[in-house]
């Protein structure tokens, strides 16, 4: 059948609306086919509760169970008729077996069918894309481990700030991508809940099991194995904040993915890194450039999600409680946001990981337009004096050293001392002029008398500057490689946290599944 055909769905609903120019643009069946395998789980798990209730024989049960193997072997291609997914099967199974078939919507709406279904698929999703965003986090951590003492120049407004070192860029950017995993978590736990048994949304009259098929379906604590239900039937059925909350987490996300898109594309347009081959393409015509395109379009997805967090949050926006149609709109952009932000989010950080730093070039530019003002700053006020004051002084340094074109304020090369041994860069004599007459001008002494000269080198030196700040999670070799430490092993909690609720659904998987062969063998053999 087509949905032109005015015979569509009448095993389920007979000749009543079964016609009409509406009944297309109601149909949601082949956007529904991601809903296809949650609904044959979700009806099993409700046929096996309403046997062991006493609800439906044991024959009926089994019968049904065996239609819906025949439905599933089928495929979602087969199903040829009906508004959505759940009434397509339903349809399906009448016509394999009769009106035994319409046993199994006994004590169920389509309400709490779809609700649970949407619950069961989201919850897979979810963790699909939080093993993204491991994956991810344990890259950021290997490439951070191999670069604690690579320098890098810091920004801020996009100007030149303080040296950091491209470890510690790395290590920003996982501990970033922690939270939004540990977001994703979150939403996965208010996900887990079975809204199934709260029927259109005022309950039944039939003596059912809610906390059975929600233990079938994996909707347990994954630490206890509690039963864990949306409890009240009006919000069972209603309730799409979880859809929102799913959509604003994957905004959040996106947004990460898209700052490490930017700062990659704007250090790939300064010389600094340079993206691998799988992550840039050439120009049309021009034949020197190496675009960094996947990164554009990684920065665009987060106007995508957040695209689909304002179509969910507009959708739901006023409705009245208990069901809608309108929420038939809701899923698609959860959908849609889902796959498209996991897959931007590999190849984020697939650009990141694979790129080649640029050392020498980052030294350089780590230490431009005197980038290790605020490390002088540092030692002024560490000899006494006040903070606001060696602010005040090393800026008249630093706008005299930018008036002489000096901006960098080292030299390149290694000094030696007299015994031939190498020893930390010095500073070029013009920095250490315009900071020594700085003091004179404001403190009325030396810079000689306040500060170390070999203190004073080293705190001018961008990979100096950077192992100064050696304060929890900061830049230092020493302080990044502690973070580091700190970061696997939120990475080992959060990992093994997700593996919990994994081995939790798989266990409902196989609970299911003999739950449904001790009714279905019984009907083989026969």
């Amino acid at each position: 059948m087509t949905d032109d055909d005015p015979d569509a769905g009448t095993a389920v609903r007979r000749d009543r609306f079964a016609g009409g120019p509406a009944r297309g643009f109601m149909s949601s069946l082949a956007a529904d086919q991601r809903l296809f395998a949650a609904d044959l789980a979700v009806d099993r798990a409700h046929v096996v509760m309403l046997a062991e209730q006493g609800i439906v024989s044991d024959a009926d049960a089994a019968t049904i169970l065996a239609a819906l193997d025949n439905v599933e072997a089928a495929g979602h291609g087969a199903l040829s008729s009906g508004e959505d997914v759940h009434e397509a099967i339903e349809t399906a199974v009448i016509e394999h077996v009769g009106d035994v078939g319409g046993r199994m919507h006994t004590a169920r709406s389509r309400n709490d069918e779809v609700a649970a279904c949407i619950r069961y698929r989201l919850r897979a999703d979810l963790l699909a894309t939080i093993d993204v965003v491991n994956e991810v986090r344990e890259a950021l951590l290997d490439a951070a481990a191999l670069h604690v003492d690579t320098v890098m120049p810091g920004y801020t407004h996009l100007q030149p700030a303080q040296p950091i070192t491209v470890g510690h860029w790395l290590a920003g950017y996982e501990q970033a991508l922690a939270r939004d995993a540990e977001r994703l978590c979150g939403v996965y736990d208010r996900v887990n809940r079975s809204p199934l048994g709260a029927a259109a949304f005022a309950g039944t009259t039939f003596d059912i099991n809610r906390e059975r098929t929600a233990e079938l379906l994996g909707f347990v604590d994954p630490e206890t194995a509690e039963p864990l239900l949306v409890d009240n039937t009006i919000d069972a059925v209603s309730g799409r904040d979880v859809l929102l909350e799913t959509a604003g987490a994957l905004t959040a996300l996106a947004v990460t993915c898209s700052g490490i898109a930017e700062d990659l594309v704007l250090y790939a347009n300064r010389g600094l890194v340079e993206l691998d081959d799988d992550y840039a393409s050439t120009s049309s015509i021009m034949p020197q450039k190496k675009n960094p395109d996947s990164l554009e379009l990684v920065r665009a997805v987060a106007g995508d999600a957040a695209g689909a967090f304002q179509g969910v949050a507009t959708t739901l926006k006023g409705l009245p409680r208990a069901y809608n149609r309108d929420l038939q709109r809701v899923g698609p952009h959860v959908w849609t946001a889902l796959a498209k932000v996991t897959e931007t989010l590999a190849v984020a950080g697939g650009a990141v990981t694979t790129a080649t730093w640029d050392e020498a070039a980052l030294e350089t530019a780590a230490a431009e337009g005197f980038s290790t003002a605020t490390g002088v700053a540092d030692l002024l006020t560490q000899s006494g004096v006040p903070f606001r004051t060696a602010h005040e002084v090393v800026a008249s340094a630093a706008e005299a050293v930018a008036t002489g074109n000096n901006a960098s304020g080292l030299t390149s090369g290694e000094n030696q001392n007299d015994a031939g041994n190498a020893v930390k860069p010095l500073a070029d004599d013009a920095v250490v002029q315009a900071l020594d007459n700085a003091t004179q001008d404001q403190l009325g002494q030396s810079i000689a008398t306040l500060v170390d000269p070999d203190d004073l080198a080293a705190a001018l030196d961008p990979t100096g500057s950077a192992a100064s700040r050696g304060s929890r999670g900061g830049p230092a070799p020493a302080a990044v490689r502690e973070s580091l430490d700190r970061a696997h092993s939120r990475y080992n909690e959060n990992l093994a946290a997700t593996r919990l609720r994994q081995d939790a659904v798989e266990s409902a998987t196989n609970r299911l599944d003999a739950a449904v062969n001790e009714y279905t063998s019984g009907e083989q053999d026969a």
